[in-house]
């Protein structure tokens, strides 16, 4: 795992569905992460579209890589 994967990185949510508790963040350079409602750092486990984010990757399920820490930008 190299360092840019550790680094804290800035986005925005792009999708969250409250029913399956799954999202999306993407990050200033177009990439797209995956999260799920536990990765909400304030404990609320929802967050709206659209809102800004910094959160760091970490290896997840199925071998992939996903946005957790999520925190209000």
């Amino acid at each position: 795992m190299g360092s840019g994967r550790t680094s804290r990185r800035s986005g925005a949510v792009a999708a969250f569905d409250d029913g399956s508790g799954l999202g999306e963040v993407v990050d200033e350079a177009g990439d797209r992460w995956p999260f799920h409602c536990t990765a909400v750092a304030d404990g609320s486990r929802t967050i709206a579209a659209g809102t800004a984010v910094a959160f760091t990757l970490v290896p997840g399920r199925a071998g992939r890589w996903e946005a957790a820490d999520l925190r209000s930008a």
